[in-house]
């Protein structure tokens, strides 16, 4: 697929997801991107500010099989994966698949269970595979995961591990829209029921799993220049030379920055990395993956500005 069609086909997707959410441009390109570059997105805000509406719409207008599971404290890993079940009438064993056999799944308020549960989507999410009892069962080419969390409570909730967060490629964080945004919602919607079904918004696919695979495959021609991929890895680094960070990105948020990198200039249909592409996205990319040290807690230093001064002090290639 030419990189022109890439961008289109992104348009559309923004265009037809606009029809039921108002605003959000910026997490909608991250789950653009995130599509394009096989990775998963973490999406982090108040109540009601259109997360799991996001992620249905988003689903829909992909005509993707959609899954959701609604994280709780007695959830059980069993209730995610499924189980083998003993059949009677033909004495054997017969997978019952969960829900998250499915192209996007939703993975709302994920940190309002434990993390025994939280870790049954770590396989699925790296590999793409589910194992039951020693057998392995794949799922979709196109399997992503839409995590949504609340960060306002700290009752019954339990913080994600790292080496889940680490499995996202965005932690994107979602605000209140402003007021012309907020405006246009309470006169769009204010007026009837709820809208919660991207259908009733007149969403619906406007592209097919052929053209899904098309564009995949052309972000995977995008170049990234050797300048460019030794600036992705000295800011990364930098993260790990940091005195007020605790810990550093690991080489998989490297990796996974220079592919969202080229996600995003197949997205603009541009056939070449620019360093503005990495600057752009190491936010979403790095925020999640940081530690303040003692210290710079104590100071009330905050991982986002740590953030954007990595990237400022970073030399990047002219």
């Amino acid at each position: 697929m030419p990189l022109a069609d890439v961008a289109a086909l992104a348009q559309t997707i923004r265009a037809e997801v606009a029809k039921g959410v108002t605003g959000q441009e910026a997490a909608i390109d991250h789950l653009l991107v995130a599509l394009m570059a096989r990775g998963h997105v973490l999406l982090e805000g108040p109540p009601g500010t259109a997360k799991t509406f996001l992620a249905r719409c988003f689903a829909a207008s992909l005509g993707l099989d959609f899954g959701r599971i609604q994280f709780t404290p007695d959830l059980m890993p069993g209730d995610i994966l499924g189980a083998n079940l003993f059949n009677f009438q033909t004495s054997q064993f017969t997978l019952t698949r969960g829900p998250i056999f499915c192209d996007l799944l939703l993975a709302d308020e994920i940190n309002r269970t434990p993390p025994k549960t939280q870790a049954a989507l770590l396989e699925a999410m790296q590999e793409r595979r589910v194992t039951l009892d020693g057998e392995a069962h794949l799922l979709p080419a196109h399997f992503m995961v839409v995590a949504t969390q609340n960060p306002i409570e700290s009752q019954g909730v339990y913080p994600l591990p790292e080496a889940q967060l680490d499995r996202f490629l965005f932690k994107h964080l979602v605000d209140y829209p402003d007021h012309a945004e907020e405006l246009a919602i309470v006169t769009r919607f204010g007026t009837r029921a709820l809208v919660t079904d991207p259908a009733q918004a007149g969403i619906g696919a406007v592209v097919s799993i052929a053209e899904l695979d098309a564009a995949a495959r052309a972000v995977e021609g995008v170049t990234l220049a050797e300048s460019v991929a030794d600036y992705i890895v000295r800011l990364v680094r930098a993260t790990r030379e940091s005195a007020d960070l605790a810990g550093g990105a690991s080489p998989r948020a490297a990796v996974l920055l220079a592919g969202a990198a080229r996600a995003r200039a197949a997205i603009e249909g541009r056939d070449y990395v620019l360093p503005d592409d990495v600057k752009a996205l190491s936010g979403a990319v790095l925020r999640h993956r940081l530690m303040l040290s003692p210290a710079a807690e104590i100071e009330g230093k905050q991982i986002e500005a740590l953030v954007a001064a990595l990237v400022e002090q970073v030399e990047a290639p002219r």
